[in-house]
């Protein structure tokens, strides 16, 4: 929100008041922002920045999703995504409900966001057809995802090599020039260049699923997106349940299984991150943690246009010896549903939402935001704040960033910055 001259009042936000890490210290602090005057002004604001959306899921049982993607700074493209779909089954419907957090550009991101829920039905789609009368056991279910977002991720870079007989051996028998023709082929549609540049970019995949019945609840997770399960504990209290582990450099485990996984290899993280360069330790995409050095070199090098700075890729790659070191295999975790104890929330988020939660903790901002939207569920259209204030993921959203605290929402809804000062979130939440 651009600030307004002529629309007093302004406040001042110190750098403590922001959260995350987005913020530079040296960045002239304090900054200025506009106070936003009340809060259907908020609601407004909010509605905006977020464009939230809601899918009704079944309308029998008032099963809803709701989502948006947020990032204030205007002008700045979030490389977040997020999915709300129903997949036919033959003729059964799953719910497919997920985000995604790109990195580096959003070809990947976007990539991923459109095809994957494609690939997940397709997949359940085939293992009916194989057996239609089977009964798909969880254990086979969570297999089965987790082998479609494995094979869909390797498809990424085998699409570029199967462009060159002999795969990533074979680059040697083709000249610089060989290549360039080869990838850059805009006259021909543009198919090659943008296989390979999928390759360019990560992102991160959190996916939920849920049967027919909704009875089971699968979670699959590559990086460090977070899903949680927010469910009644009593009367007025509410039991917050994370069922993912975040796979980046904060994670001890994830730094040690890629130590173990190359011996010797000192480099292989460096300052928490793979290679020195990258946060997540597991993600699509990002193919020049995934192969040899030969083929970001070779192939992505001979992109047009053919200017482009390979410093900061050369800074890693001559760490690169025994590649993969990034790895697409998700964490698969699952839940029964119980019929009992509604409503119950699913909540999807990127790190982005965990970075907004910092300073009151991301259990209590569930639990806060759960006690008020059950009141908003019950009571339907009736003492709306505002547009859109029954949108479970925007109020969620309001809640993470200051809930009834007029201040801090403004000033990280309008602060006077030119570049991001929150990082992207993308939030679905639903009710089973």
């Amino acid at each position: 929100m651009a600030l307004d001259s002529e629309q007093p009042p302004f406040h001042l936000a110190y750098l403590h008041d922001i959260p995350g890490s987005r913020c530079d210290p040296e960045d002239g602090w304090p900054k200025a922002y506009q106070i936003l005057p009340d809060v259907r002004h908020i609601w407004s604001e909010l509605t905006a920045t977020a464009r939230p959306h809601s899918v009704q899921l079944d309308r029998g049982q008032g099963l809803k999703a709701d989502s948006l993607n947020f990032q204030p700074c205007p002008g700045t493209r979030t490389q977040d995504r997020y999915v709300v779909q129903q997949l036919d089954i033959h003729g059964r419907t799953w719910t497919l409900t997920g985000v995604f957090d790109g990195h580096l550009g959003d070809a990947t991101v976007e990539h991923v966001a459109h095809h994957l829920p494609i690939i997940v039905r397709d997949f359940l789609r085939e293992a009916h057809a194989q057996d239609p009368f089977k009964r798909l056991t969880t254990a086979f279910v969570s297999n089965l995802l987790s082998h479609s977002i494995t094979s869909f991720d390797d498809a990424i870079a085998a699409d570029v090599l199967n462009l060159f007989p002999g795969g990533i051996e074979g680059l040697s028998k083709f000249s610089d020039e060989e290549i360039r023709q080869k990838m850059n082929d805009p006259s021909d549609g543009g198919a090659n260049f943008t296989k390979a540049r999928l390759c360019m970019y990560g992102t991160t995949a959190l996916v939920a699923l849920i049967d027919p019945q909704q009875e089971n609840l699968w979670i699959a997770n590559v990086g460090d997106c977070q899903a949680a399960l927010v469910s009644p504990a009593g009367p007025s209290d509410w039991k917050v349940e994370v069922l993912t582990t975040v796979q980046n450099g904060d994670n001890d485990a994830e730094i040690e299984r890629v130590r173990r996984e190359h011996p010797g290899e000192s480099e292989c993280v460096q300052d928490r991150r793979i290679l020195g360069a990258l946060a997540p330790f597991r993600c699509l995409g990002d193919v020049p943690f995934k192969q040899p050095p030969e083929f970001t070199r070779r192939i992505l090098y001979n992109l047009l246009p053919d200017t482009h700075d390979t410093s900061p890729w050369e800074e890693f790659l001559v760490r690169n010896r025994t590649p993969p070191y990034i790895s697409a295999e998700p964490e698969v975790v699952h839940r029964n549903i119980p019929s009992t104890a509604r409503p119950r929330f699913l909540v999807l988020c990127s790190d982005g939402f965990t970075d907004l939660c910092q300073d009151r903790g991301h259990d209590r901002v569930l639990a806060s935001w759960a006690s008020g939207m059950v009141g908003t569920l019950n009571k339907p259209g009736k003492d709306q704040e505002g547009e859109n204030s029954d949108n479970m993921a925007l109020r969620l959203l309001k809640e993470a960033l200051g809930g009834d605290d007029k201040l801090r929402v403004s000033a990280i809804l309008t602060l006077d910055m030119d570049e991001p000062w929150v990082d992207d979130t993308a939030l679905v939440v639903q009710t089973l």
